[in-house]
C-alpha cells in the first residue's frame, strides 16, 4: 500500500495479542510490508516477535507517531490515557490514529488528542492472524471517506470489516472480540464430553479442533449465503428421532443459549462500562 508514491508507514503504539492479530493479517494479506511498520512498547519481551517479523522497534512512542501517518493504538485500555498525553504534540492533521482499545470512545480518544485530528474506533478479533477475524469501526468527528479506505484496505486482509454505528462497537466485543473464547469454550466441553465417554483425551481435542473447524465454518458459509436463519439450518440437520435432535434436547436443558445470549450482554456492558470509566 502507498501513500503519495511512498510506501505507507503503519506504526504500532501496543504490542501484544491483538496488535500482532492485525499485523499478521496485513502481511499475510500484502497490504503492508513487515518493513514499513513500527513498533512501542516498554517492555523488550512483547517487542521481540515484531522484530523478528522484520519490523521495527522502539520504546518511544512519541517516535511512532513521528515516523507513521497511520497509527494503531493497542494498548490496555487503562494505559491508552496516557498514551494519548504522551503523543498529542506530535499529532497533526496529516495523521489517521486508530484505536483498538476495548471500551474506549471516539469522544475520549478526542478529547486527548488536538482538533481536527482523524479519529477512527476500531475492534477486531483475534482470528485476524489467519485472516478469518470480524473487524468493526466508526470515525470521529473528523475522519472521512479517505480515512474510512485507509482502515478498509489496511484491514481487509483480516477478514470481514464493516463500519457501523459506535454503539455497536461494544456490542461487537461481547458478540466477537470475546466469542473467540466462548467457541474455544465450547471445543473443550466437546473434548471432554467424548473423553467422558472413552475417547482418548489427545484424539478427543483433535477431532473436536476438526469439528469447529470443517464444520462450523461450513455452517457459517451456509448462514452468509444463504441467509436462512440458524434455527432453521439447525432444525435442517434434525432427524426425526435421531442423535442430534437428542443432544440438541440436553443443550436445551442447559440453557445454552440463555447462557450464550447473558456472556454476549456481559461482554457488551463490561465494554461500555471500561468506556465510561
Amino acid at each position: 500500500m502507498e501513500s503519495l508514491g511512498r510506501p505507507l508507514r503503519v506504526g504500532f503504539i501496543g504490542a501484544g495479542k491483538m496488535a500482532c492479530a492485525i499485523l499478521e493479517g496485513m502481511v499475510l494479506s500484502d497490504q503492508i510490508q513487515a518493513t514499513n511498520v513500527l513498533v512501542s512498547a516498554p517492555s523488550d519481551k512483547n517487542l521481540l516477535k515484531f522484530k523478528g517479523c522484520g519490523c521495527m522497534v522502539t520504546h518511544s512512542n512519541e517516535a511512532v507517531v513521528e515516523d507513521c501517518k497511520v497509527v494503531f493504538l493497542a494498548t490496555k485500555p487503562h494505559v491508552l490515557p496516557g498514551v494519548l498525553k504522551d503523543i498529542s504534540d506530535a499529532v497533526t492533521k496529516e495523521h489517521i490514529i486508530i484505536s483498538v482499545a476495548a471500551g474506549i470512545t471516539l469522544e475520549t480518544l478526542e478529547k486527548f488528542l488536538p482538533p481536527e485530528t482523524k479519529v477512527l474506533r476500531a475492534m477486531p478479533n483475534l482470528p485476524c492472524v489467519v485472516q478469518v477475524g470480524a473487524v468493526v469501526f466508526a470515525r470521529g468527528s473528523c475522519a472521512g471517506n479517505q480515512e474510512a479506505a485507509v482502515l478498509k484496505t489496511l484491514m481487509s486482509g483480516c477478514g470481514l470489516c464493516e463500519e457501523t454505528p459506535e454503539s455497536y462497537i461494544d456490542i461487537h466485543t461481547g458478540l466477537s472480540g470475546s466469542g473467540v473464547a466462548y467457541v474455544y469454550m465450547f471445543a473443550e466441553a466437546l473434548a471432554e464430553g467424548a473423553v467422558k465417554m472413552g475417547m482418548p483425551s489427545d484424539l478427543a481435542n483433535k477431532i473436536a479442533a476438526h469439528t469447529l473447524l470443517l464444520f462450523l465454518q461450513g455452517a457459517a458459509k451456509m448462514i452468509l449465503e444463504t441467509g436462512e436463519h440458524p434455527a432453521k439450518l439447525r432444525n435442517d440437520v434434525c432427524t426425526p428421532g435421531g442423535t442430534t435432535i437428542y443432544a440438541c434436547h440436553e443443550l436445551e436443558k442447559g440453557a445454552l443459549r440463555a447462557t450464550v445470549m447473558n456472556a454476549v450482554e456481559a461482554g457488551t456492558k463490561r465494554a461500555q462500562d471500561m468506556g465510561k470509566s
